[in-house]
């Protein structure tokens, strides 16, 4: 899969998981909601329940934002399966024209935001490569 191919079928999925590393180098997974513009990945804590508002995952970007973050599909026919992965390096804004903006990406993606407040902080991942994994018969 080329990079154009693997940020196509990304800006396609619905849900990403993205890992994030302490200083220490110890992984943390989670799922996003997220929006694309251009080769920015953008994301927002919203007000679903959590155990607490201090995530690990806004600690873990202040210690060290090299990230990646992975979309996938998969089928029991394995013939159609594919992932997405973009690497890059991330930011925590706090400024309410960020929060703004990617409030509107997200609710023109999913509809349940007309119902879950967004209310920050804003992840913003600068996508430095883009790569990709398909199915193909025989390779």
């Amino acid at each position: 899969m080329t990079p154009v191919e693997a940020r196509t079928r990304f800006a396609t999925a619905r849900i990403a998981r993205l890992a994030t590393a302490d200083g220490q180098g110890v992984p943390h997974l989670v799922p996003i909601t997220f929006a694309l513009a251009g080769d920015e990945i953008l994301s927002a804590v919203d007000h679903k329940p959590k155990r607490s508002t201090a995530l690990r995952r806004l600690a873990n970007l202040a210690a060290n934002p090299r990230v990646a973050v992975l979309v996938d599909a998969y089928d029991e026919d394995w013939s159609r399966l594919w992932w997405a992965r973009a690497d890059g390096t991330a930011e925590v804004l706090h400024d309410a024209s960020s929060l703004g903006r990617v409030q509107d990406l997200l609710r023109q993606r999913y509809p349940q935001y007309a119902e879950v407040p967004i209310d920050g902080p804003v992840i913003r991942i600068r996508v430095e490569a883009w790569s990709g994994w398909e199915f193909a018969a025989g390779g």
